[in-house]
C-alpha cells in the first residue's frame, strides 16, 4: 500500500536539496557538493546559481556559512548554534561566527495562535484565558511568546509552537542526515567528526526542544533539585493549559541581569547576585548533573532580595557520575601540572585516535599549563580554560562528549555575568569548594563500599557468562559459522575513481569501434544510403560524435583535463 505521508515527506527533502544547493552556491560553497559527488549538480549550478560573487567573495568561509544558515532557515540555525559549542568540530573563526546567529523570525498571525491553541489545547482561547494579548512579546524559530491571563486570575505567558514547524524540523532532519550519510562516504577523514553522529545529536535536541512538555518537566525538575534554596526562584508551570505544543508557566516580572543601572537603582547587591549565580550553577553541574545549558543574560532575571530567576529550558545538559568524575579529575590534574594524569584521563576515555603522538600531546598540554600557572587565581577564567584545553586536544582528533562542550560554553557565560556584575569575581575561588567536596566523598566509607560492590557484581556476571561465551563461540567454529568481519577505510572514493576510469575507457572502446565499423561499412558500396554515404556508417560516426562530444564537456566542467 502506497505510504501517501512517505511521499509527501521524499518530496519535500528533494525540494529541500535543491533549495540547499542554491543557498551553498550562492555564497560560494559549491566546492563541498562537490566533494560529496555531486559535480554534475554544481556545474549547473555555477551556471545558473552564482550571483554577486564580487560582494560575497569579500567575507570570510565563516561568515558566508553563518549568511547561509541563517538563510536557510530555523532547523540550520539551531543546527549552527549547536556546532558553535563544538570546537572539537569546526575551528575558532566558525564557532566565533555561529554564536552570532539569530533566532529571531516575524511572528505568525493571531488567528494561527488561536488554531494552535485549540490543536494543542482542545479548548477556545477564551475559555482557558480570561485575556490574552494578541502582539507577542518575543518571537523565535519554533514558538512565540504571548502574555495571558487565566481564568483563574494568574499573570502568566504562553509559548506556542509555530504552526508546521515539526514537518520542516524532520525534513530538515532527513536532508541532513542524508548528507551526513554522503559525508562519511566522500570526504576523507570524515569519520573523525562523526558527520552521522553530529545530525543525530541535533536530531535529539532540537526534537526534545519542540517538546514543550518536556520543557515543563525539565522545569520542575530542577527546581525539586533547589527546594529550599531561597536563592533562586523557578517560574510555576500550569499543566492545564500545557501540552507538546503548549506551555503556560507563571510571568516574571523581574531585571534582567544585564540591566546594571536598573539593578543599582533597585537597590540589588550585584556581588551577592554573581556569588549565588556561580554557586548555583556549579552545583547543577557538580552535585546534581543536570544544568541549564542556555544561562546568556536574556534568560536571567533578578527578583527582590537577589533573587534569581531563570528563564527558558529548552537547552540543558546532563553529567553522569561517570562524566563528573572524569571532569573533576581532568580539572585537578590540570591545577596540579600532571601532564602524565591528563594523558592517562584522556586514555581512560576511550577516544584517543590510534595512532597518536603522544609525545607532542604532552609537550602541547606543558605548554597550554605553563600559560597559566604564573596567573594568579583569581584572574584565570575556568571556562575559557576548559575551552582552550578542548580546542588544543581536538587538534589531536581526540574527541569530548557533547555536554563538557556545553558546559564549557555555558560556564564562559556565567563567568562572564559574574565578572560583569563584580569586577573581583573569581570562578575558582567557588570551584574549590564544590571539588573538595566530591573529593572527600569519592574517599568516604558510603562510596568505596559501593564501588566495591558494584566492581564484585559486575566480576561475578563476567565469571558467570564466561563458560556460556566460550561456549557459544566453539559451537560456531564447529559449525563453519566464525566470522571476522574486516572493514577496508579508504577505498571507497578509490573504487568510485576507478569505477569512472572503467566507464571512461569503455565509452572511448565504443566509441572506437563505432569509428571503425563505420569506416568499414563507408568501404562497401552497399545497402541504402543518405546523401551519398552508406546510412550505417552515417550513423556510426553521428553516434561517435556525440557520445564523444558528451564526453568533452564532461571532462571540461569537472576541471580535470
Amino acid at each position: 500500500m502506497l505510504n501517501l505521508a512517505q511521499l509527501n515527506r521524499n518530496i519535500r527533502s528533494i525540494r529541500r536539496y535543491r533549495q540547499i544547493g542554491r543557498v551553498l552556491f550562492k555564497y560560494g560553497f559549491d566546492h563541498f557538493l562537490e566533494y560529496l559527488n555531486l559535480s554534475h549538480f554544481v556545474a549547473r549550478g555555477k551556471r545558473i546559481f552564482r550571483r554577486d560573487e564580487m560582494k560575497i567573495a569579500q567575507l570570510s568561509p565563516a561568515e558566508r556559512m553563518r549568511l547561509a544558515l541563517e538563510e536557510l532557515g530555523p532547523s540550520f540555525v539551531k543546527l549552527g548554534q549547536l556546532l558553535s559549542t563544538r570546537p572539537d568540530v569546526l575551528p575558532r573563526s566558525y564557532i566565533t561566527e555561529f554564536a552570532k546567529l539569530q533566532d529571531q523570525v516575524p511572528s505568525f498571525s493571531f488567528e494561527e495562535v488561536r488554531a494552535q491553541i485549540r490543536a494543542e489545547l482542545g479548548g477556545e482561547l477564551e475559555e482557558l484565558f480570561s485575556s490574552f494579548d494578541q502582539e507577542p512579546i518575543a518571537a523565535a524559530s519554533i514558538a512565540q511568546v504571548h502574555r495571558a491571563r487565566l481564568t483563574s486570575g494568574e499573570e502568566v505567558v504562553v509559548k506556542v509552537r509555530r504552526p508546521y514547524v515539526v514537518e520542516l524540523v524532520e525534513t530538515d532532519i532527513d536532508v541532513l542526515m542524508g548528507l551526513a550519510a554522503l559525508a562519511e562516504r566522500h570526504l576523507p577523514g570524515s569519520d573523525i567528526y562523526d558527520p552521522v553522529g553530529l545530525v543525530r545529536e541535533f536530531a535529539r535536541t532540537i526534537r526534545r526542544e519542540m517538546d514543550f512538555s518536556r520543557e515543563g518537566h525539565t522545569i520542575e525538575k530542577i527546581a525539586g533539585n533547589f527546594v529550599g534554596d531561597k536563592s533562586l526562584y523557578f517560574p510555576k508551570v500550569y499543566w492545564k493549559t500545557t501540552s507538546k505544543g503548549a506551555l503556560t508557566m507563571e510571568y516574571i516580572d523581574g531585571i534582567k541581569v544585564s540591566d546594571l543601572p536598573a539593578l543599582e537603582l533597585a537597590g540589588l547587591d550585584r556581588t551577592r547576585i554573581a556569588k549565588r549565580g556561580a554557586d548555583a550553577f556549579l552545583k547543577m553541574v557538580l552535585i546534581h548533573g543536570f544544568f541549564h545549558g542556555d544561562p546568556h543574560p536574556g534568560n536571567v532575571f533578578i527578583l527582590p532580595d537577589n533573587t534569581i530567576c531563570l528563564l527558558d529550558y529548552g537547552m540543558v545538559g546532563r553529567l553522569d557520575e561517570q562524566l563528573k568524575g572524569y571532569l573533576i579529575d581532568l580539572l585537578l590534574a590540570i591545577i596540579r601540572r600532571d601532564i602524565d594524569e591528563v594523558v592517562s584521563l584522556l586514555s581512560y576515555s576511550g577516544d584517543l585516535p590510534d595512532p597518536l603522538n603522544v609525545r607532542a600531546l604532552k609537550r602541547d598540554i606543558s605548554e597550554f599549563i605553563d600559560s597559566y600557572y604564573d596567573l594568579p587565581l583569581q584572574e584565570i577564567e575556568v571556562g575559557q580554560m576548559l575551552m582552550e584545553f578542548i580546542e588544543l586536544i581536538t587538534t589531536y582528533h581526540i574527541r569530548m562528549q557533547p555536554d563538557l562542550m556545553l558546559l564549557s560554553k555555558a560556564l564562559i557565560t556565567v563567568e562572564g555575568m559574574g565578572r560583569e556584575l563584580d569586577p573581583r569575581f573569581d570562578m575558582i575561588e567557588h570551584l574549590q569548594p564544590f571539588m573538595e567536596m566530591a573529593l572527600r566523598e569519592r574517599v568516604s566509607p558510603r562510596h568505596l563500599a559501593k564501588d566495591v560492590q558494584e566492581h564484585f557484581f559486575a566480576l561475578a556476571h563476567l565469571i558467570k557468562n564466561l563458560p556460556k561465551d566460550f561456549k557459544e563461540i566453539l559451537n560456531r567454529i564447529n559449525r563453519n559459522k566464525f566470522k571476522i568481519d574486516l572493514e577496508h577505510r579508504g577505498l571507497d572514493r578509490f573504487i568510485q575513481e576507478l569505477d569512472k576510469s572503467i566507464n571512461r575507457l569503455s565509452s572511448s572502446l565504443i566509441i572506437a569501434a563505432l569509428i571503425v565499423g563505420s569506416s568499414i561499412v563507408m568501404q562497401i558500396d552497399r545497402g541504402p544510403r543518405l546523401l551519398g554515404f552508406p546510412i550505417f556508417a552515417f550513423l556510426g560516426y553521428t553516434v561517435a560524435g556525440f557520445i564523444g562530444l558528451w564526453w568533452v564537456i564532461a571532462i571540461l566542467r569537472s576541471g580535470r583535463l
